[in-house]
């Protein structure tokens, strides 16, 4: 094998222009292939990460609705006897009754889920709706009381805060946390004292200590923040009073089957991260797709320069071939010898395009991108992964060796009797 290799060597310095051509080929495809990958999957997380970051693995819930069967089905069948004929009940536009929209035995929940080995973590939340009394004007919005310690640690609550400290919302009584749309539409800064009405008429004054802000204009002009005691207190509910559990996960693909577990188990409503946000795993997976197939087509078209060149050498290397079967070597001596050229370009222009690849991902990563709608990205999002160094590289080797195989099968071939009979 080292004979062998050094034959290669020797027919790649010979052809030294061609054999960087076609080396350039395969760096300039893994270059590419890396950085592609890394800034797409760069821009996935951060796309998702908008909505997924901030979404519990499960959430349960009480939704109110009407029951299926109504009270005045459920006595007729009851006392209806076997002499007694089926009726038809006349009954129209049946309303839910009055109750409120709270998580019976939340507390209990939150008990059972915190023993759950499943479970990463469990928060509570209290969602109202409210009005901001902005002069004459009254603003419609969604007040979450959270847990605050909890969001920070496990939902990243702290990076989507433009102003202010999200410990003050968890310190402070009377606080709130606005959303950046609804925080401009009253022209609201840190500091300032904010009057907050609910359904039922009552009114409070509540310090703003944050401006938050998600990416999503529409979510940022209703949505604000405060901790569940405060919610509480607008309301006048007693301490037990959730309206929502959120539930973190150690595996995320549990959740659509643990979702349906714990509806079912505390007979509360309870919806899946897949499934609320399967929008945006499907425009992740699609452009992987594209990223994937845009590289690997690179990675064919070094592939074919390859292939064209070692044909080419074959044609005027006709003569070394026959010298060298003409002095002992086998068929399978020159299928090697032109197989480990083709791997010396491949391994060559694959440690360079990995190279090439990592300055040129750190090259997009400090390019500047401000974005109002994105306070906390200052530069293009890269995924520095190392799974797309290793694909790269194996893939490269891979279609090298491929695009080496049919012109160095060609070259064993090579009678050469016939060759030294026409020279």
């Amino acid at each position: 094998m080292k004979l062998l290799f050094s034959i290669a060597v020797t027919l790649l310095r010979a052809k030294l222009r061609q054999s960087i051509v076609a080396a350039v080929g395969v760096m300039f495809s893994i270059t590419m292939f890396v950085t592609l990958l890394g800034f797409m999957n760069g821009l996935n997380d951060l796309l998702d990460g908008m909505i997924l970051n901030r979404t519990p693995h499960i959430r349960l819930y009480n939704e109110l609705q009407a029951s299926p069967r109504q009270p005045v089905q459920v006595a007729w069948e009851a006392h209806q006897g076997k002499d007694r004929p089926a009726a038809h009940h006349f009954i129209r536009s049946v309303k839910p009754k009055d109750d409120l929209p709270r998580l019976r035995n939340a507390e209990a929940i939150m008990d059972v889920l915190d023993r759950d080995p499943r479970v990463m973590a469990v928060s509570p939340r209290l969602v109202a709706q409210v009005f901001f009394n902005a002069g004459t004007v009254d603003l419609n919005a969604q007040v979450n009381g959270i847990d605050v310690n909890d969001e920070i640690r496990y939902y990243r609550f702290g990076d989507y805060l433009t102003e202010g400290d999200p410990h003050d919302l968890a310190a402070g009584n009377n606080v709130i946390i606005l959303g950046k749309g609804l925080a401009d539409m009253m022209a609201a800064t840190v500091g300032e004292a904010v009057q907050v009405t609910t359904a039922s008429g009552e009114r409070s004054i509540l310090r703003v200590v944050g401006i938050f802000q998600s990416g999503i204009a529409d979510y940022d002009k209703v949505q604000c923040y405060t901790n569940i005691k405060t919610v509480q207190k607008l309301l006048a509910r007693p301490g037990s009073y959730y309206t929502d559990v959120n539930v973190k996960l150690h595996d995320l693909e549990q959740a659509p089957a643990m979702a349906r577990e714990l509806s079912a188990r505390f007979g509360v409503d309870a919806v899946d991260i897949q499934t609320a946000n399967a929008q945006f795993e499907t425009g992740s997976d699609v452009r992987n797709i594209i990223s994937y197939a845009v590289g690997i087509v690179l990675l064919i078209v070094a592939g074919f320069g390859i292939y064209n060149i070692l044909n080419m050498m074959i044609y005027e290397k006709l003569d070394a071939i026959a010298i060298l079967k003409a002095t002992g070597f086998s068929g399978p001596d020159v299928q090697r010898i032109f197989l480990l050229l083709s791997m010396i370009i491949g391994l060559l222009g694959g440690a360079a395009g990995l190279i090439g690849g990592f300055g040129l991902q750190r090259l997009i990563d400090s390019i500047p991108f401000e974005t109002a709608a994105l306070p906390t990205i200052t530069t293009y999002p890269i995924d520095y992964s190392l799974k797309y160094y290793i694909i790269a590289v194996v893939f490269a080797l891979l279609t090298t060796w491929i695009a080496g195989w049919f012109p160095a099968r060609k070259a064993s071939r090579v009678d050469p009797v016939e060759i030294i009979r026409g020279k």
